[in-house]
């Protein structure tokens, strides 16, 4: 069925303007004033913004993660997006070393058969690089359409890759048109302060954030950076926490290197001192790079505002407080590491981003939905409101004030890492290629109703400059 969206503030990367829009078979057919209400449902919006769906490109759904699995899978944890204003998520497929990649793609597929309620694509994790991998990768970019590749610099022994595969996979990112991305952490160094610490009975929670300091996600940021350099290719750091990986990604994109950043709501509202909650509560904020002193806060804000951090992800990866991070009583490298963020990523942007006058309005869409698109293969269908895009669209209300809790959100996960906060503004209603998946505050998708979607390869379809930075 047809429908008007009417009285609604459209808000893109570029503009805010008063219209309305036609959706028909999915996508967006007309935008413009007084269209033609025959044959079709009329949806008001008044006193609320239109958006174009929210991207995430860093979930972790029924991920395996140090002896257990993330809670949320891709039933809950995209109904829990939705929720949240997201209408496609990236999420992870982890590879294993000396096994086909096509392997691990297929686990993935499996795990969001029938299951997933919004759209959703694919990274790969590449932990090894040989002719067997080098020789699959085209198939992976052209039949899969799985266009992003995921190094970790960090998890010594279990997901990280040395230098010499970072470099090669650079190498031929370049070549095929991929974008690679870093988890970018020194994990020797790791390694080494957590063997000490745990030597000398340092067990708690906070030692987690304390054998991971900020200098060496600086350090492995700067370094992937130059790797980038070198090889001519493109680089897209995940979660960035703190002022040491900002400057160093703000000096590769001086020097002209193809560097991205993202950071996540977690980095910009929670610090260290969590980490120091008593009855081992400070486990529940155990994720990596850990959450840094409170001061760096502004840093990234900042960077958001100016344009030295492009992207917002939520780094969802959920694991429940009772019987999962339970498992590192007594030794805090046994918590599993992750935080349920899915569903409160783009409130928390837009409660301390826009509301209190951090970044616009137009940052905010760029941030939480047009940049990635561009970045990942998903633009125009994807990211914007325009004619001929999808109709992945959130009318957002943003005057209602809530208080976050576990006992309300919508993931499988026994906690809130926001819990007790008080934020202001909620998507209503979200619609994904013109089905509602949530209305009125209410569930009302299907199960299996999200697509895969096969990505185009870096640049390919809209192009990307280095110096592109939001609207200040």
């Amino acid at each position: 069925m047809k429908k008007v969206i009417k009285n609604g503030t459209i808000v893109t990367a570029t503009d805010t303007y008063q219209a309305e829009i036609l959706v028909e078979n999915g996508v967006i057919s007309q935008i413009g004033m007084n269209l033609s209400t025959e044959g079709a449902e009329v949806i008001d919006a008044n006193g609320c913004y239109v958006f174009p769906g929210g991207i995430d490109p860093h979930t972790h759904l029924e991920m395996p993660f140090g002896g257990t699995v993330t809670k949320d899978d891709f039933e809950t944890g995209t109904i829990a997006a939705a929720f949240g204003g997201t209408t496609t998520v990236i999420d992870f497929c982890l590879s294993n070393k000396g096994e086909p990649l096509k392997d691990a793609i297929d686990t993935w597929h499996g795990k969001s058969k029938d299951k997933a309620v919004i759209d959703y694509g694919f990274h790969l994790s590449i932990g090894e690089v040989n002719d067997a991998v080098l020789n699959e990768l085209p198939s992976v970019i052209e039949n899969e359409g799985i266009t992003s590749f995921k190094v970790f610099m960090a998890y010594k022994n279990v997901l990280q890759a040395d230098d010499e595969t970072l470099f090669k996979t650079l190498l031929a990112a370049k070549e095929l048109g991929a974008l690679v991305m870093v988890h970018a952490e020194n994990g020797d160094v790791i390694d080494y302060l957590v063997k000490k610490a745990l030597s000398e009975g340092k067990t708690e929670p906070i030692y987690h954030a304390l054998t991971r300091p900020q200098e060496i996600e600086g350090e492995a940021t700067e370094r992937a950076a130059t790797f980038a350099g070198l090889a001519n290719s493109q680089l897209y750091v995940v979660h960035v926490t703190c002022a040491d990986a900002v400057k160093a990604i703000t000096e590769a994109r001086e020097k002209g290197f193809d560097v991205w950043g993202e950071t996540c709501p977690q980095y910009l509202v929670l610090d260290q001192s969590y980490l120091e909650k008593p009855n081992f509560e400070g486990a529940k904020y155990v994720w990596s790079p850990p959450l840094r002193e409170k001061w760096n806060q502004d840093v990234l804000w900042n960077a958001l505002r100016t344009g030295q951090l492009q992207t917002f992800g939520s780094d969802q990866c959920s694991f429940d407080f009772k019987g999962q991070k339970e498992l590192g009583v007594g030794d805090f490298s046994k918590i599993p590491n992750g935080g349920p963020m899915i569903e409160e990523r783009l409130t928390v942007l837009f409660s301390e981003g826009v509301k209190k006058g951090r970044i616009t309005l137009n940052q905010f869409v760029d941030l939480i939905s047009t940049r990635v698109a561009k970045l990942f293969g998903l633009y125009p269908k994807k990211g914007t409101i325009a004619v001929g895009a999808d109709a992945d669209i959130v009318i957002f209300d943003p005057t209602i004030e809530r208080t976050i809790s576990a006992e309300t959100h919508h993931m499988a996960v026994d906690y809130s890492a926001f819990e007790g906060m008080k934020f202001t503004g909620e998507p209503v209603s979200v619609l994904s290629r013109g089905e509602f998946v949530v209305r009125d505050k209410q569930f009302v998708g299907k199960l299996g109703a999200g697509q895969f979607i096969k990505r185009a390869k870096y640049g390919e379809n809209y192009e990307i400059t280095k110096d592109q930075t939001a609207t200040v």
